[in-house]
């Protein structure tokens, strides 16, 4: 038999399922002590499945794509950070060679962001006109693990504020084509604007949603409709603000609007019952290893803290169609020296990362 990993302590399996152990053998979980192992290496603490951000772009920096170097940098901070399952939120670089790297997060990407013609960020996404629409989602959907991302607003130079980037009838046929093909449909929205016509289209989920109100939150209840708040980014805003005062100063009010009500506007949410997951956002401006800091800001706006946990642990997981810590799971998990349901900053201090059964970090 392979040498044994032996976890002690309090197993996380659930909010409210806690084991005092589990076994690794071969890379994979088992609650079963093994016969006949010939070593075992035992760890001691409070076990979580490996967290989720599921807003980061690994392969991406605030230029654009970058180097597979600098992508397994990216990749080996968030590791370390106690984040071994990404969904990568749009990336116009190829890093599928992470895949057959044992050491490092798994990766579930949405292809590259779509967006409207010098509607976004230079040498980030495929810039077209709505026309291009259909095509260019069901090109992203056969490309990405089950993702699509759209920008959804964006600035719009002549308005001199953010606005919506796509009609309703091409933004209903991409969805279409996507859910045809498989694949859910995110969109990146800042604003107000968009978030009715893109919901009652048929998205999935949408990122950022600082524009969501008392009008459109029941909206996104009722359809089931997650949001990813990346309020690690929204924090930005101001100093975003500050910087286009002079050229754009509707722009500049508005984003600072949407930070001021960010805590509000997420809490509102969910207690509309809509479905909040952990995202940072990391890899455009932002650096990665951020997990811990976004839970902590769901905290501040008021989500519970066995909630905020478990939007990047359990429920995140379950969302995105990947295992936790159940029986023949890949052992992909996190060790803390204390309980982080008690106190979630203890996410920011891991002791030990496991990642396909191995002590990495």
């Amino acid at each position: 038999m392979s040498d044994v990993l032996h976890v002690k302590g309090r197993v996380l399996v659930g909010p409210d399922e806690v084991r005092d152990e589990l076994w690794v053998v071969g890379g994979r979980v088992s609650y079963e002590r093994p016969p006949g192992a010939r070593e075992v290496t035992t760890v001691t603490g409070w076990a979580l499945p490996g967290l989720v951000d599921a807003h980061c772009h690994v392969g991406l920096d605030a230029h654009g794509p970058v180097d597979a170097a600098t992508a397994e940098r990216q990749a080996l901070t968030d590791r370390d950070a106690g984040t071994l399952l990404i969904r990568d939120a749009g990336s116009p670089s190829d890093t599928r060679w992470i895949d057959d790297r044992e050491d490092l997060p798994k990766i579930i990407r949405a292809g590259r962001h779509i967006a409207r013609t010098r509607r976004y960020i230079r040498n980030y996404a495929h810039e077209i006109e709505p026309a291009d629409l259909v095509e260019y989602v069901g090109r992203e959907a056969r490309r990405g693990d089950g993702w699509v991302k759209l920008v959804g607003d964006w600035i719009d130079r002549d308005a001199g504020d953010l606005t919506a980037c796509w009609p309703r009838a091409e933004v209903e046929a991409a969805i279409a084509e996507a859910h045809r093909l498989g694949a859910r449909v995110t969109a990146h929205c800042f604003a107000e604007d968009s978030l009715r016509d893109l919901v009652e289209a048929g998205i999935d989920c949408i990122e950022h949603a600082s524009g969501l109100t008392e009008d459109t939150i029941p909206l996104f209840a009722e359809r089931g409709v997650a949001i990813v708040p990346t309020l690690v980014n929204i924090a930005t805003f101001p100093k975003l603000a500050a910087g286009g005062e002079a050229k754009f100063p509707r722009w500049s009010a508005h984003m600072r609007r949407l930070h001021e009500r960010r805590y509000d506007t997420v809490r509102s949410a969910y207690d509309a019952g809509v479905p909040v997951y952990v995202g940072t956002d990391a890899g455009g401006s932002l650096p990665h290893g951020l997990v811990a800091a976004e839970v902590e800001e769901l905290v501040k706006a008021g989500i519970p803290p066995l909630q905020a946990l478990s939007a990047t642990a359990w429920a995140a997981r379950e969302w995105l169609g990947r295992p936790g810590l159940t029986e023949g799971a890949p052992a992909d998990l996190v060790v803390y020296g204390s309980d982080p349901r008690a106190d979630v900053r203890a996410l920011a201090q891991p002791l030990r990362v496991v990642v396909n059964g191995a002590v990495r970090a």
